[in-house]
């Protein structure tokens, strides 16, 4: 049997543990199902176009991503996104249609009980 390993990026390991230490401490099992989705092979990792969050989500909500958001696309929409990292055209078009990009380490610390926070793969 392989040994499943976790990332080897020092910071993508250490928002997985501070994700799994919230989801015990706040009982929310958001941050688990996050700290799941970033525990996987970089290779097997999402990356989302601003055109599918644009279609997914609605005005005013928060969305999680556990990946990288790109730039392809228009956002119509006001949506503040948390993502494990951003292209740099994807923030400036998310700026431009109001909202905010931050990271998840950011959501967590705006949103500990992580309600009104939709995740999308």
């Amino acid at each position: 049997m392989v040994k499943r390993t976790l990332p080897t990026n020092p910071k993508t390991r250490h928002l997985i543990k501070v994700l799994r230490r919230a989801s015990r401490s706040n009982n929310a099992g958001i941050w688990r199902e996050l700290s799941d989705s970033l525990s996987i092979p970089s290779r097997k990792r999402v990356s989302i176009n601003l055109s599918k969050i644009d279609k997914l989500a609605n005005e005013g909500e928060f969305v999680a991503i556990p990946g990288k958001v790109l730039g392809f696309g228009n956002l119509t929409k006001k949506v503040d996104v948390a993502a494990l990292s951003f292209s740099q055209a994807a923030k400036e078009k998310i700026a431009q249609a109001g909202g905010k990009a931050v990271s998840l380490e950011v959501l967590l610390n705006l949103n500990p009980r992580g309600r009104a926070v939709k995740i999308l793969r």
